[in-house]
């Protein structure tokens, strides 16, 4: 029976979850499998992956054939180098203790990987947040400078209409002189003038 260590759906529309599982390659993705070997949720970044490496060597070793994505999971998490180390122990290349050294090493050495990686997405995630801040920041002054401005300007106006209105209530009251009410008046004014120099 040819098995296959493939992915299977679960989770809801648009936020998989797949389990880890090694199956008969003739069975549906998501049906029967002979054993569940992890899962990984690609809705975190970095996607969250829980692997059980030695179920999964062993799978190896007993001939399973991962599928390209359940390959590239598995040497992310390191399954397929300690099927190598494994390998390389039954040839009499290494000792237990190098290999399980080796692949301690190289679990470190991924979890810092892993590790710098959250913290680089956590600051820019903090530096975004600050600079979305600041933006907001001087939007807000602008706006309070201009709503300023504005009552500024409402009171300059206000000011302006109280001494037009200042300027034309005097304007009223102050006695206006006679004018002439007709042209042959003001000729008749004219002559009486010279008159009497």
């Amino acid at each position: 029976m040819p098995v296959k260590i493939r992915l299977q759906r679960h989770g809801k529309k648009g936020k998989p979850f797949y389990w880890i599982v090694a199956a008969d390659a003739r069975s549906k993705r998501d049906g029967k499998y002979l054993e569940k070997i992890g899962t990984y949720n690609p809705n975190t970044n970095p996607a969250t992956i829980d692997l059980d490496v030695d179920g999964a060597v062993k799978w190896l070793q007993n001939g399973a054939q991962p599928t390209d994505t359940a390959k590239a999971i598995l040497s992310y998490k390191g399954a397929m180098l300690k099927n190598h180390l494994v390998g390389g122990v039954r040839k009499g290349a290494l000792t237990e203790e190098q290999a399980e050294e080796k692949f301690q090493a190289w679990v470190a050495d991924k979890e810092a990987k892993i590790a710098a990686k959250r913290d680089g997405l956590a600051k820019e995630k903090s530096d975004a947040k600050s600079k979305a801040l600041e933006a907001e920041a001087k939007i807000n002054e602008e706006r309070l400078a201009a709503a300023k401005e504005a009552e500024e300007e409402a009171i300059k106006a206000e000011a302006d209409a109280k001494a037009a209105e200042e300027a034309a209530k005097a304007a009223a009251e102050a006695p206006e002189e006679e004018a002439p009410e007709t042209i042959d008046d003001a000729q008749s004014a004219a002559s009486e003038e010279g008159k009497t120099e």
